[in-house]
């Protein structure tokens, strides 16, 4: 069964967390009476009395052919700016794109951006990598804006620990100020892009912006383009409408 909090059967393509029920199913651990409660629970489907199905831990989903599709661990689920995402969604969506080997998807939180998504992105040895545009273009396609990584690192392959799985401890931490993005930097060039790119630097958490640098490209979403907005209309007295951030998305151009 895949199934959400409620122990309710989830609609085909929803991710819920996948349960297994059935005479194969034991009694519970043995000696360990607090595991046995969390894993071994009652069997709402079963017609026989005392039954029980066991939760996985994993997150899953039925596809239109009725199979199930595995998505990830309950534990590698995260909350991004009030959304609740399965990074598994968002790896088995990059392991789909041209030319990537393997990827994963952790969440991690800075305290002037907060909670987002970095994308470690495994080419192999030889693999030539995707830019950071591409992938999100090709995320884009199939994941909403708020899914789809912040940041994306290139490796030619990614750690693994002991027994094979990958090492989330040791994936390196992503470089704040590549942002992502293919723009080539130029500085501000006169009074009103030094201004902006001021607050564009304390909202991203970033020591250096580029004034044709796209804003969504480096790290910026659509919570961030709120404050964005306020923060031109303290300093410079001028209302712009949210939706100019998405038109306008560089320094230069809002300028």
């Amino acid at each position: 069964y895949v199934l959400d909090d409620a122990l309710n059967e989830v609609p085909i393509g929803v991710p819920g967390e996948l349960y297994l029920g059935g005479v194969g199913v034991g009694r519970g651990y043995v000696g360990r009476a607090d595991l046995t409660a969390e894993r071994f629970v009652p069997d709402p489907f079963s017609g026989r009395a005392g039954a029980r199905m066991y939760r996985t831990g994993d997150v899953a989903r039925f596809n239109a052919q009725g199979q199930i599709e595995y998505l990830g661990r309950v534990d590698h689920q995260v909350k991004v700016r009030g959304f609740r995402i399965e990074l598994g969604e968002v790896e088995a969506a990059l392991r789909e794109q041209a030319g990537v080997q393997d990827a994963v998807v952790v969440a991690d939180s800075s305290p002037n951006v907060g909670a987002r998504l970095v994308a470690y992105v495994a080419y192999g040895a030889q693999g030539a990598p995707l830019s950071a545009a591409q992938l999100r273009a090709g995320l884009a396609r199939r994941l909403p804006e708020y899914m789809v990584p912040s940041v994306f690192v290139g490796l030619a392959t990614l750690p693994l620990n002991a027994s094979g799985k990958v090492d989330r401890r040791a994936l390196p931490a992503p470089d704040e100020d590549s942002g992502g993005s293919e723009a080539v930097y130029e500085a501000p060039r006169d009074e009103r892009e030094r201004e902006l790119a001021k607050i564009w630097r304390t909202l991203l958490g970033r020591d250096r912006i580029g004034v044709h640098e796209p804003f969504f490209e480096i790290g910026g979403h659509s919570l961030l383009a709120t404050q964005l907005v306020s923060r031109i209309r303290d300093v410079f007295g001028v209302e712009l409408p949210l939706r100019s951030v998405f038109l306008m998305p560089t320094i230069a151009q809002q300028a």
